[in-house]
C-alpha cells in the first residue's frame, strides 16, 4: 500500500475525482506538450455524465487555457479500467496530432495512466489486510498509528499536523458561512444554523447536533469550492474532521491525540482504497461515505481507548452498515444527498466507536471481509447507480422538476 499521504490530500472541491483528478491529469499532459496549438479533451461515462455539475471541464480549461481547448462529452462510452476515464489529445497548427494520454481518476484525486499498474517501489506498507496488520501490531505491543509511524516515519505528524489545522480550518469557517451554494439546485448552507440551535438544544441531542453542524461545515465548504482535506474523498469529505473536532471538544484531547487517530483512520481507509475502491464511480457512494465512516470510527473508537479489536469492529460497522448505498447526486452536484449524508455518516461513527467500546471486541464478519463484499457489491451495482445522476434520487428530482415545467 501507498503512503497515507496519497489519501489525505488538501485541496479545493467539490470533487477529488471529477476535479481534483483531472485537473492532476491535465497538468502531467501539459507538461508533455506545452508548445501543442490546440488541445482537445475527451471526457467519460461517470467524467461525462456528472462533469458540469462537478466542474470537470473548468478544472481542465484552468490548465489547458479556455482558449486552446475543447471538451467533448461521451456518457455513454465506457472506457477498460475505470468508469472516470478522460483522454487527452494535443495538435499542432497544421492540425496534426502530436500526441494523446489516457488517464483515469481512480477516486480521491489518485489518477492512473492507460495500462500502469501500481510500481513495487511506491509501496510504503508491507502488510495490506487489516487481519495481518492487528496480528503485526498484537505481536508487537503496539497501536495501528504506530505502524503507520513504523511505516512513514515521525515525519509523517508533520505532515497529519498540516492536515488536521486544513480540517479545523474547513469546520471554523462552514459554521461562519452562510448564504446560498453554488449550482443548479439553489441550496441553501444550514451547518451554521444548526450549530447556533444547538446552544438552546437539550443535553441528549447536544452529540448528535454538534457533530452534524460540523460534518455540514465541511461538506458546504467543498461543495462551495472551499479548501478541504479528501478523508478519503472530497465528497466525503465532513465525516472524519466531523467525529474528530466533537471529541477534542468534549474531551478537551491534545492535538498529538488527535494526529494519532488521523493516523489510524488514514490506515484502515488505505485498506479500503487497496483492496476495494473509494471511488463513487466505481463502486457507488459506499465506497466514499462508507469508508469515511469506517476510517472516522475506528479514529473515534481508539480516542475513548479502544483495543485494536475494538478498534477493527468499530470500523467493521462503519462500513457494514453503508453497503449497498448508492452513488447519485442531484444535478451532478455534490450537494443533494452527499452533504447531508456526511451528517448522518458522522453520527453513525461514533455511535459504532460507542457500541464496539461497550463490546469486548468479537464479532463474527471481519473488516476485510466487509471490504470485498463492498467492492463486490459495488460492481454488481448497475451503472445509474454509480455517479451518473441518471438514476435514484438524481432521476427523482429530474422526474420532479419537469413534471413542474
Amino acid at each position: 500500500m501507498k503512503s497515507i499521504r496519497e489519501l489525505y490530500r488538501i485541496g479545493v472541491g467539490p470533487s477529488s475525482s471529477h476535479t481534483m483528478g483531472p485537473k492532476r491529469a491535465a497538468e502531467l499532459f501539459l507538461q508533455q506538450y506545452t508548445h501543442a496549438f490546440r488541445y482537445v479533451v475527451h471526457l467519460y461515462e461517470s467524467l461525462a455524465a456528472t462533469g458540469k455539475g462537478h466542474l470537470t471541464d473548468q478544472a481542465v480549461l484552468e490548465v489547458l487555457g479556455k482558449e486552446y481547448t475543447q471538451v467533448k462529452w461521451h456518457p455513454e462510452t465506457c472506457l477498460p479500467e475505470h468508469p472516470n476515464a478522460m483522454k487527452f489529445e494535443a495538435f499542432d497548427e497544421q492540425d496534426t496530432l502530436l500526441g494523446s494520454r489516457t488517464f483515469f481518476s481512480v477516486g480521491g484525486g489518485a489518477i492512473r495512466e492507460l495500462g500502469d499498474k501500481e510500481q513495487e517501489s511506491d509501496a510504503v506498507y508491507p502488510l495490506t489486510t487489516v487481519k495481518d496488520i492487528m496480528e503485526y501490531c498484537s505481536q508487537k505491543g503496539i497501536t495501528y498509528w504506530e505502524y503507520v509511524v513504523e511505516c512513514e516515519g515521525d515525519s509523517i505528524f508533520t505532515f497529519l499536523d498540516t492536515v488536521w489545522e486544513t480540517m479545523e480550518t474547513a469546520v471554523k469557517r462552514g459554521l461562519e458561512n452562510q448564504g446560498v451554494l453554488p449550482g443548479s439546485i439553489g441550496l441553501s448552507r444550514q451547518a451554521w444554523r444548526y450549530h447556533r440551535r444547538c446552544r438552546n438544544a437539550s443535553d441528549e441531542m447536544q452529540q448528535t447536533g454538534l457533530i452534524t453542524s460540523y460534518a455540514l461545515a465541511v461538506s458546504e465548504e467543498n461543495a462551495g469550492g472551499g479548501i478541504i482535506v479528501t478523508s478519503p474523498t472530497c465528497g466525503a469529505s465532513g465525516v472524519v474532521p466531523a467525529v474528530l473536532y466533537y471529541l477534542q471538544e468534549q474531551q478537551q484531547l491534545k492535538r498529538i491525540d488527535i494526529l494519532r487517530a488521523l493516523g489510524t483512520a488514514a490506515l484502515f481507509g488505505n485498506v479500503i482504497k487497496f483492496n476495494g475502491s473509494i471511488s463513487g464511480a466505481e463502486v457507488g457512494c459506499q465506497g466514499e461515505v462508507g469508508s469515511a465512516c469506517a476510517m472516522a470510527a475506528g479514529a473515534a473508537a481508539e480516542l475513548l481507548g479502544g483495543t485494536l479489536r475494538q478498534i477493527e469492529y468499530a470500523a467493521e460497522m462503519g462500513l457494514e452498515h453503508h453497503l449497498g448505498l448508492t452513488c447519485d447526486p442531484v444535478d451532478g452536484l455534490v450537494q443533494i444527498p452527499c452533504i447531508e449524508r456526511n451528517a448522518c455518516a458522522a453520527t453513525r461513527a461514533l455511535s459504532c466507536a460507542q457500541m464496539a467500546i461497550l463490546s469486548d471486541g468479537t464479532h463474527h464478519i471481519t473488516f476485510d471481509e466487509v471490504v470485498h463484499v463492498m467492492k463486490q457489491t459495488g460492481h454488481d451495482l448497475p451503472s445509474l447507480y454509480r455517479e451518473t445522476s441518471t438514476g435514484g434520487l438524481a432521476k427523482a428530482y429530474a422526474g420532479r422538476c419537469q413534471g413542474n415545467k
